[in-house]
């Protein structure tokens, strides 16, 4: 039998946990952490080609058909993020503010983008469930690519899916018949045009929090991926946007909050 599903996996920011950046300098850890992953149905694993290239025929100014998110303008990432949204995909996210994180809790490499990690799974697992009544094809599983970074072992994360798995926890709560963990995979965002617009999708999510060189935040472009954002019955925020530690507990400044209640 074959999947069910594809998923693709990036991440906005860096699990930095001091020298946070300040607006209008240079260098610094991001204030937030932005995993996203994006999901659709394995028949349409030639098409995500297609809808890379629909972005980028909208931009003959652009001598590479690769699509990096960060390097378009605004005008540019309002097009790339309303093809996105045209598309039979789902997108889901999970935010991280890294300021409130009490020092010495993520000590050891990789321990937050793991933990962070382990809620986009979760929720990757509850969709894939969630759409088996209307997906008839495959097996129910999903194939997870992530998109490669520096100085991550990839056999390290099977082993720590592994451990989930196996471990009596009751606060994970994957839904473990649609994951295939020996099959988690990684590779580079250029090689892949899935993981290019996984990449627009999770910097859309982070520009809504992490403050530019401006100091501002840009919700727009979350705003029109709501549309295919995961919820159930319109709560986003237990689903599709996931916020740690609780919106209230963030620090939130004005523009960040009205960019949470895009999803309440």
């Amino acid at each position: 039998m074959t999947y069910s599903y594809l998923a693709f996996i990036d991440e906005s920011g860096d699990d930095g946990l001091d020298r946070f950046r300040e607006p209008g300098a240079h260098g610094g850890a991001s204030n937030w952490l932005v995993l996203s992953a994006c999901l659709f149905r394995q028949i349409h694993s030639l098409d995500a080609v297609l809808w890379r290239d629909e972005i980028s025929k909208k931009m003959p100014e652009k001598r590479s058909r690769t699509l990096h998110f960060l390097e378009l303008n605004h005008n540019q990432k309002v097009v790339a993020a309303q093809v996105i949204a045209s598309k039979p995909l789902r997108a889901m996210s999970v935010l991280a503010a890294k300021r409130p994180i009490p020092k010495g809790i993520y000590s050891d490499k990789n321990q937050l983008y793991f933990y962070m990690t382990r809620y986009l799974i979760e929720r990757l697992s509850w969709l894939c469930r969630d759409l088996r009544p209307i997906v008839p094809e495959g097996d129910g599983r999903v194939a997870i690519t992530f998109s490669r970074r520096g100085g991550m072992s990839y056999d390290h994360f099977r082993d720590y899916l592994h451990h989930l798995k196996n471990s009596d926890e009751r606060e994970v709560k994957i839904h473990w018949p649609v994951i295939d963990i020996d099959g988690v995979v990684a590779k580079d965002h250029s090689s892949s045009a899935s993981l290019q617009l996984v990449d627009a999708i999770a910097s859309s999510f982070a520009a809504g929090v992490e403050p530019n060189r401006y100091g501002n935040c840009e919700r727009r472009y979350a705003e029109i991926l709501k549309p295919i954002t995961y919820h159930r019955n319109g709560n986003y925020l237990s689903y599709g946007v996931k916020v740690v530690p609780k919106p209230e507990d963030c620090g939130l400044n004005e523009e960040q909050q009205r960019f949470i209640n895009l999803f309440k």
